[in-house]
């Protein structure tokens, strides 16, 4: 009826893919874009012939406009971004470069044609002053719409809208619409189950142990399951074939899909059985004949149903906001949430090298070990007997119907849930080695090595080579000898916290060169003039604590600590070698619980918008980690003196009694009886009883890093404020005197001597002198020594011995031969920061480790100990 409103067509187009507007000049292309696009989503042909020509109808410019177009077309999709290209694309060989840019980013693509009179767009293309061609192009380009118009479905687009008139055009509504496998808006929990294969019973006794409600009809098969906790159950395909009751295993899984109680991607299993039930000609092996003799056995109704959901199954699902992608063979990055032939393929099938092994079968790529996602993968399709994340990806086929486990993986949760195989039900091509009896089965080879861990190689060479392999760092390469490689895998694969919390290993800290007056080996006039010739104006002076330096690692709950470190804990507390700071498992969580209570109350976790936080610092006292080596190096030396020696003054006051003359050894005896007390008082002041966490005391001089952000570029002072911040929080947090130097003012590096000689008069240890610019500064040639510790006199008896400043003794100790031990610890510190800033970016574990294996490698470099 004349009047009448049209009707508002919907046009769906995809959230991630390609919209190509067609129609001629004049159509209203870039009015249609500009009311249902953003302007960032839409990528015109005049606004590239501008940019390349300063001219939007400059024809001669269209090659390197349309190359500029196909450029950002394709960057964008690669992204994941909507792109609409306005542009006429009236012409089949135009669209064609379009489609095939989409189906390399395995995205839809999606045709939005706007169909108006030539007369229309005659009339419009007359009314602009910039569009001077004939009207003899509107007719071609009509002529050249209308030829192709029934043809662009099969041309590659998924979708074609076809928009009649401009009011039809006008009245149009676009709505984006989110790709099948797009259900990051469902965030579980989830229980993701392996491999079936038609093992009904053992299906029914996993849903059972992860507490579901298995609902049964009249004749008692399982229709359905329920959590009572809302959770759903997400199966990872290959439901049907080669086990004993396949009809059975998909009535319970399309009860559940149906009921909304479950999910299920489709394997390569339920792909081929599709084909067969359709009538196709495929090979019934594999257990398909198994499938369709027991098919075969069930009402024409239920293998219907089972056809239209086994056809309805899609190749993957992205769930719980990205974070978590099931496909059955795996799925790499690049194609989670796409849609093309090759995405199914993958998420099917996974990848083949293209040989086969001995049994015949394909060689499989090891997709695992290259990826680099932040979604955790759950996938099936290759038996493991042990399910293994490697690199966020975990395959859950334990090889049930080999005679296996059924498993299940509880997310986020990360715990692994089993049941047993109750037999046999089909003997693989492959001996498995998970199957019951299998004990001398072999698996099949194994990679050479999960890409999330480190691999010797990453750091040294193979030591025929002889030659010293560099690790890169952003402040330059530093070498690590193969020899050294030996001692760091036993210390890191044996004895060190769960590799996954060592994001950084502090350097070893070198001595100030040794002191010019000849009654001190180490004194801050020498620190100050190495900074200042470095080209440091200023440095910190900081106390320094009588403990063992621990980084802690704390999380503000378990969910933040299983994300980015370790599912089950929440934090750790391990020494300069990677090694469990307490032995004690129950003392570090009292630890971490009363440090976490700190940095609550103290707001950093709003602070740094993180929800975990490393610092580097000491525990106090000595004694809390050293306790076995003062009592059996120094508490029994000091011992062993005060018996021996008594005696020997006895024994010489008798012999000065009978006219000897034994005053110079007597005197030798009186000064190391005084040197051994004075020994005594030195590691007694460093220890102090405590029970458990109950005593012990934490002092941080860093904030290492939170996350996605690492603290090297923040000076001292900044980093010595968030320590006594916490401090007034946390009673177990001890701060840090310093005071900040001017190493070009006399009056200032002889205040701050004295301010040293205080310290150590009143029974401290000494102090560190660091680059006021903290880790990241710089001098003359480039980064400097983090710090230089300086010691006091009385404290260097336990490292030296009680009679080291004997004249003949200081004269020996004197030549230290401090290059060594210098150059190791600028290296490990470069090695350090280089760990720091490759987790702040989120990098694989094995680049985080590489610089953190390659520290304790160079820990086994030939440096005096004592310095």
């Amino acid at each position: 009826m004349s009047g009448t409103t049209p009707v508002a067509r919907v046009l769906g187009v995809p959230e991630m893919g390609l919209v190509v507007l067609i129609g001629v000049s004049g159509s209203g292309k870039s009015t249609f874009a500009a009311r249902h696009f953003r302007p960032t989503q839409v990528v015109s042909s005049d606004f590239c012939r501008g940019a390349v020509s300063d001219d939007e109808n400059d024809q001669s410019a269209s090659a390197d406009a349309f190359a500029l177009l196909h450029h950002i077309v394709a960057t964008r999709l690669r992204r994941g971004l909507l792109t609409v290209v306005d542009a006429t694309n009236v012409q089949p060989q135009s669209r064609a470069q379009l489609v095939r840019i989409a189906k390399e980013h395995d995205v839809l693509c999606t045709a939005i044609v706007l169909d108006v009179p030539q007369r229309l767009a005659r009339e419009r293309n007359e009314g602009r002053p910039d569009r001077d061609f004939g009207p003899q192009v509107i007719t071609r380009q009509t002529r050249d719409l209308k030829r192709n118009l029934k043809r662009l479905s099969k041309e590659g687009f998924r979708t074609v809208h076809v928009l009649n008139g401009p009011d039809e055009i006008d009245s149009a509504v676009v709505r984006t619409e989110k790709g099948w496998t797009d259900k990051r808006d469902l965030t579980g929990p989830f229980d993701i189950i392996g491999d079936v294969h038609g093992c009904r019973a053992e299906l029914e006794e996993l849903l059972a142990g992860l507490g579901y409600a298995v609902r049964r009809d009249d004749h008692g098969r399982a229709v359905g399951a329920h959590h009572p906790d809302g959770r759903t159950a997400v199966f990872v395909g290959d439901l049907v074939d080669r086990g004993p009751d396949t009809p059975g295993v998909l009535r319970l899984a399309m009860g559940m899909a149906g009921d909304g109680d479950a999910l299920c991607v489709s394997g390569n299993h339920e792909n081929k059985l599709v084909r067969a039930l359709k009538g196709r000609k495929v090979q019934t092996t594999h257990g398909l004949a198994e499938s369709l003799e027991q098919l075969g056995r069930e009402t024409p109704e239920f293998r219907d149903e089972a056809l239209a959901f086994c056809d309805s199954l899609l190749s993957h699902y992205v769930l719980d906001s990205g974070r978590l992608v099931v496909a059955h063979a795996g799925l790499k990055e690049a194609y989670h949430g796409r849609a093309s032939g090759r995405v199914r393929s993958f998420a099917l099938y996974g990848e083949t090298t293209g040989e086969t092994d001995e049994f015949g079968l394909p060689v499989r790529h090891p997709w695992a070990l290259d990826y680099r996602g932040r979604a955790a993968v759950v996938y099936g399709h290759v038996p493991t007997p042990e399910p293994e994340w490697i690199n966020s990806t975990i395959c859950l086929d334990t090889g049930c119907v080999f005679g296996g486990r059924l498993t299940a993986l509880r997310y986020p949760e990360r715990d692994l849930v089993h049941v047993p195989a109750q037999g046999v039900w089909f003997e693989p091509a492959k001996p498995f080695a998970g199957a019951q009896g299998g004990a001398d089965r072999a698996a099949g080879p194994d990679p050479s090595r999960a890409a999330g861990v480190l691999d010797i190689g990453d750091v040294v060479p193979d030591p025929g080579y002889g030659r010293r392999e560099p690790v890169a760092t952003a402040h330059g390469s530093v070498t690590v000898p193969h020899e050294n490689a030996a001692a760091a895998l036993e210390v890191m694969s044996r004895f060190a916290v769960d590799p996954r919390w060592l994001l950084y290993l502090p350097p070893t800290m070198a001595p100030a060169p040794t002191s010019t007056d000849p009654g001190l080996l180490e004194h801050p006039g020498e620190a100050f003039g190495h900074y200042l010739g470095a080209g440091v104006g200023r440095v910190v002076c900081q106390e320094k604590h009588m403990g063992s330096r621990a980084v802690v690692v704390v999380c503000r709950d378990d969910i933040a600590a299983a994300r980015r470190f370790v599912p089950g804990a929440t934090g750790a507390v391990y020494t300069r070698t990677g090694r469990p700071f307490f032995a004690d498992p129950h003392t570090e969580a009292a630890v971490l619980d009363t440090l976490r209570e700190g940095i609550g109350a103290a707001g950093l976790w709003e602070r740094f918008a993180t929800d975990w936080i490393a610092f580097d610092g000491e525990m106090l006292p000595w004694s809390a980690k050293a306790e076995g080596l003062i009592r059996e190096q120094y508490a029994s030396v000091g011992a062993a003196a005060r018996a021996a020696l008594p005696a020997a003054a006895e024994a010489l006051a008798a012999a000065a009694g009978r006219g000897l003359d034994v005053a110079g050894l007597s005197g030798l005896v009186e000064r190391h009886s005084a040197g051994i007390e004075a020994f005594s008082q030195v590691y007694r002041r460093y220890t102090w009883p405590t029970d458990g966490a109950a005593g012990l005391r934490y002092a941080p001089f860093a904030v290492l890093a939170a996350e996605g952000a690492e603290f090297g570029d923040r000076d001292h002072v900044w980093h010595m404020g968030v320590a006594e911040a916490l401090a007034e929080h946390c009673p177990m947090v001890r701060t840090t005197r310093y005071r900040v130097v001017d190493t070009t003012d006399p009056k200032a590096t002889d205040a701050a001597a004295v301010w040293w000689e205080d310290l150590v008069s009143a029974g401290g240890e000494g102090m560190v002198v660091k680059p006021f610019d903290g880790a990241l500064a710089t001098g003359r040639k480039g980064l400097v020594q983090p710090g230089l510790k300086v010691r006091g006199p009385e404290y260097l008896r336990i490292i030296y011995g009680p009679d080291y400043l004997e004249p003949q003794r200081m004269e020996a100790l004197r030549d230290r031969r401090l290059g060594r031990k210098s150059g190791l610890a600028l290296r490990e510190h470069k090695l350090g920061l280089e760990a720091l800033a490759r987790h702040a970016r989120d990098e694989p574990l094995w680049r985080v480790h590489q610089p953190v294996f390659a520290i304790l490698a160079l820990e086994s470099e030939p440096v005096d100990p004592r310095l």
